[in-house]
């Protein structure tokens, strides 16, 4: 399938009609439905409420007992070509991972991209995923096109895309972080971005696939970069995204060039507003944490990155506290090896509360993150991230009775501990996994991909050693 395909009809093609019954449901806007039910009309929901379903002829019955059903989880940053990069520079800081990475992702080619991606997306599958964002911002040059690569693997699964095209124009000869090898000039950048909204972006309701503009961070990309980007995405009615705040590196280095802290520096270019996600934000000072809420600005926490590479504890309950919009991200698996996303609801609950206390955040406002903070994040929370008559058909059905049923709060369960079996995942009201295995692309063969992305990428890196 050819990504140009990728577009709401294709979940809508075939007219499906569908009634999930007998699971507790959780609406995330509010309401929750013991015993509830959901009726699936093509790609949209059209009801949802307590006790038995009305009867809707012809509609395939899926029985919710021992499940509780909420809105497909939204991944808000991603990194997919990492799949091909896992378990390296394992003890290191970012700064130094990036370091150590930069060298073999350069020789990275559009075959290693499409398998590490199809990989990645499946693992986010089992894990609940509708949608997925994904940060891409190394093109290196002539290994084919890297972009539509990731693009044709989220057409093949079946997930939802917003896709974020990344750029770095700020190399180590002009003292920044990446090789030379794989930084673009600005003109390049703009021009490719450009294409890339023009052939793929669709904003029509239901769409399946979205393009972001998305310069790297504050100090592998030019402040021309930055501004010049803002203006594209403006003109182009896309959404901006970045890394932000992630360690003390990056704001010793603003410090230094700038004399702001990040936060305060992409303010002072335009680069706050509610058409803006920010990747972190684990090192905000009191300013910016109010500044973000002002703004609408949205903040993608990943929390087990963060914890790996030794970066802190982003300050999610003080950005809830005041109004700000946050979404989970599990960042790119060279960071988050094999992190699900659903794992993600319990890496926040657990770190927020050892930082600050057993209220500091809830399973609901982790579960609310994980849906609803994610398709805010990415300016789709009018057709995603709740339960409601009339959005998009994303739903999971997670099992809660087995080991799980010891405990009664069927959302507690979903949150903490060991993630529950996955049952059904609905993408626009398509089946993508059932059972928990992946079924619109044979799982095996999804695994196969990822294995073999790996070994073709360290084998090409080896080859210039």
């Amino acid at each position: 399938m050819t990504s140009d395909r990728m577009t709401g009809d294709r979940v809508t093609s075939d007219r499906v009609m569908t009634v999930i019954e007998n699971a507790h449901v959780v609406t995330v806007s509010g309401d929750e439905h013991p015993g509830g039910h959901i009726v699936i009309d093509g790609d949209r929901i059209t009801a949802v409420g307590s006790g038995p379903a009305p009867e809707v002829e012809g509609a395939e019955k899926i029985d919710g007992t021992g499940c509780v059903a909420t809105p497909g989880l939204v991944n808000a940053h991603h990194h997919l070509y990492q799949w091909a990069s896992q378990g390296l520079a394992s003890d290191s800081t970012l700064f130094e991972w990036l370091t150590t990475l930069y060298e073999p992702w350069s020789k990275m080619d559009a075959e290693v991209v499409a398998g590490a991606a199809s990989a990645g997306l499946g693992w986010l599958a089992k894990s609940g995923c509708t949608t997925a964002s994904d940060h891409h911002y190394l093109f290196p040059k002539g290994r084919g096109d890297l972009f539509a690569a990731e693009i044709d693997a989220a057409a093949e699964l079946g997930l939802r895309f917003d896709a974020a095209r990344g750029s770095m124009d700020r190399g180590r000869s002009d003292g920044g972080l990446p090789p030379d090898e794989v930084v673009e000039d600005l003109d390049t950048i703009l021009a490719e971005t450009e294409a890339a909204i023009d052939r793929y972006h669709d904003p029509s309701p239901g769409s399946m696939l979205r393009v972001a503009v998305a310069p790297c961070s504050p100090f592998s990309v030019t402040r021309d970069l930055l501004v010049r980007s803002a203006e594209l995405a403006r003109a182009k009615n896309v959404r901006l995204h970045t890394h932000l705040a992630e360690t003390l590196d990056e704001e010793e280095h603003t410090l230094d060039q700038f004399g702001m802290t990040p936060a305060e520096y992409m303010d002072s270019i335009g680069w706050l507003g509610p058409d803006v996600w920010l990747a972190h934000c684990v090192h905000l000072h009191d300013t910016d944490v109010k500044r973000l809420a002002e703004t609408r600005t949205g903040t993608a926490h990943c929390p087990s990155s963060n914890a790996r590479l030794g970066a802190g504890i982003a300050r999610v309950s003080h950005l809830l506290r005041e109004g700000a919009i946050v979404g989970l991200g599990v960042d790119g698996s060279a960071s988050a090896e094999l992190v699900p996303l659903a794992g993600e609801m319990r890496q926040a609950i657990y770190m927020q509360r050892a930082r600050y206390g057993p209220t500091a955040l809830t399973a609901r406002q982790a579960l609310e993150m994980a849906t609803l903070g994610g398709a805010r994040c990415l300016g789709r929370d009018d057709e995603l991230g709740t339960l409601e008559p009339g959005k998009l058909a994303d739903v999971a059905l997670w099992r809660v009775d087995g080991f799980h049923a010891a405990v009664d709060d069927p959302v507690v369960a979903l949150a903490f501990g060991g993630t529950p079996p996955l049952e059904r995942l609905l993408v626009g009201g398509r089946t993508i996994v059932d059972g928990d295995a992946l079924v619109s692309v044979p799982q095996d063969e999804v695994g196969r991909r990822g294995a073999d992305a790996h070994r073709r990428l360290m084998r090409l890196a080896e080859e210039v050693l």
